[in-house]
């Protein structure tokens, strides 16, 4: 058996597979952008409209800001929601 061409084989196999995981990254990339976009524009025409946005469940989530507790407060948006750490991080801070 030919282990050098194995090993090219190997090789670019896992050349391909990190192309095609850093292409669908930026495209994930983008995708979350505009969707903080959006979400952005409609918070400010929730604001406009004097439509309240807060949800119930995130009393706590506020309350923490109020008292200046940023990380327990993310925490804590964490918990409510099932929020990954960038989620929470950017929805507490649409909060502020």
């Amino acid at each position: 058996m030919d282990y050098g061409m194995l090993l090219l084989g190997v090789v670019l196999l896992v050349a391909v597979v990190g192309l095609a995981s850093s292409s669908t990254d930026r495209k994930l990339g983008r995708v979350d952008r505009r969707l903080a976009r959006v979400e952005r524009k409609l918070d400010v025409i929730a604001d406009r409209l004097g439509v309240s946005t807060e949800e119930p469940e995130l009393a706590e989530v506020t309350a923490l800001l109020r008292q200046g507790k940023k990380i327990q407060a993310i925490k804590a948006y964490r918990d409510r929601t099932g929020a990954d750490l960038k989620e929470a991080r950017d929805a507490v801070e649409r909060l502020t």
